[in-house]
């Protein structure tokens, strides 16, 4: 299964054509695109996001939030950012639940390199 971080949706609905946003519509096509909850939120606070593209964000599979997940997310940011490296709280949630559920991650955003630094994240 794949996830993909907010600045590669917002790219894909933009219309941009690259690496990750192909990534993104080959994974949605062949159904095995996950949105995580923190991505959710986060396109759909984009005041620029167009109506239309709320409804099909809503109908991807959104994984629910396993016991202890808090906790991970405060070990694993605090293991980020204690090798002096930037760890953003949007970023550690969504990483936590790649880990969580196994995800590869699909994005343009090179502070998840950060996170795959001290955990198993995949990134594509």
């Amino acid at each position: 299964m794949i996830t993909a971080d907010t600045s590669s949706l917002i790219a894909f609905f933009a219309g941009e054509e690259a690496k990750d946003t192909s990534l993104l519509e080959r994974s949605l096509e062949d159904g095995v695109l996950v949105l995580v909850p923190p991505v959710l939120s986060e396109v759909l606070s984009d005041p620029k996001l167009p109506k239309q593209h709320e409804k099909p964000l809503k109908e991807i599979y959104l994984p629910i939030v396993l016991e202890g997940f808090w906790e991970r997310v405060g070990h694993l940011r605090r293991k980020v950012l204690s090798k002096k490296r930037k760890a953003r709280l949007a970023d550690a949630l969504i990483c936590q639940f790649c880990l969580d559920y196994n995800l590869s991650l699909i994005t343009r955003d090179s502070d998840f390199k950060n996170f795959a630094k001290e955990s198993k994240l995949n990134i594509l």
